[in-house]
């Protein structure tokens, strides 16, 4: 069965509460047989959090089904000093491959932010400054995405973009992007799932970080209505989805009927 590759925020869940059909969906997933990978750029906890969390919500996979944009960023930059304005959740997965300092850094990394108080110590003005003057002693910015805003349970939050984009402004360099939308965080999953781009689905909620770079790689790409999804983004984008579904509770029908379409 064709491979498939599954955002997590948004399409499973919104702020932890799960999306209707969601369990059961992956569990129909799994029954068939499709090997799944879950592409995610949650930047706020520990890959074996995320696993546990999901379990909590009636999902269940092993910790190294879920490719995450810390464990992705940490092997990337292997061996490297690295700054993080980052949630301290998710300095274990750094700290297995790279070095975490406050000074003389090789690499200024920046994560995401979430609902709680510690958000703004991460990117509080002393941290900030800190960053920028590694930035300015020749330090490169590296951020596990540039996500502009996020969907929550209380509507849409800011997101790492806003902070990504006034570095880059302060300090006048170009930030390496990590995670969702980069082809390299892509190509990890795949090369992880043994999968090539044509055999393989992705099914997310954002068009912009989902489904164009997909299509672009040569996915096929489901968008759902939940999450992110606005209709007007979905008119605007560059590239359209192959099929649009209400919740990833459809996913499991509709690929079997795919699947049995004789066109394919």
């Amino acid at each position: 069965m064709p491979p498939i590759l599954l955002d997590m925020d948004g399409v499973l869940h919104v702020s932890g509460e799960v999306v209707p059909g969601a369990a059961e969906a992956v569990g129909a997933l799994r029954a068939a047989g499709h090997p799944l990978r879950l592409v995610t750029n949650n930047t706020t906890r520990a890959r074996a959090r995320l696993a546990a969390e999901l379990a909590e919500l009636g999902i269940e996979l092993s910790e190294d089904e879920l490719e995450t944009t810390p464990v992705a960023a940490a092997r990337r930059l292997e061996g490297s000093r690295v700054l993080a304005l980052t949630m301290s959740a998710i300095h274990e997965d750094l700290a297995r491959h790279v070095e975490l300092v406050e000074r003389d850094a090789d690499v200024v990394l920046v994560g995401g932010a979430d609902e709680s108080e510690e958000t703004g110590q991460v990117f509080a003005w002393e941290r900030l400054n800190a960053a920028f003057a590694e930035l300015e002693r020749g330090a490169r910015l590296v951020c596990l995405h540039r996500n502009r805003w996020w969907q929550t349970a209380s509507g849409p939050l800011l997101d790492t973009g806003l902070v990504v984009a006034g570095l880059e402004y302060a300090a006048g360099v170009e930030a390496e992007v990590v995670g969702k939308p980069s082809p390299a965080y892509f190509e990890a999953a795949l090369e992880a799932l043994g999968a090539t781009a044509e055999e393989t689905t992705m099914v997310g909620d954002d068009v912009d970080a989902d489904i164009v770079p997909a299509k672009r790689l040569g996915l096929q790409a489901v968008l759902v209505r939940t999450g992110k999804f606005r209709a007007d983004t979905l008119a605007a984008a560059d590239l359209q989805p192959d099929m649009v579904l209400d919740s990833v509770a459809d996913l499991p029908s509709w690929l079997e009927e795919r699947s049995e379409s004789p066109t394919r």
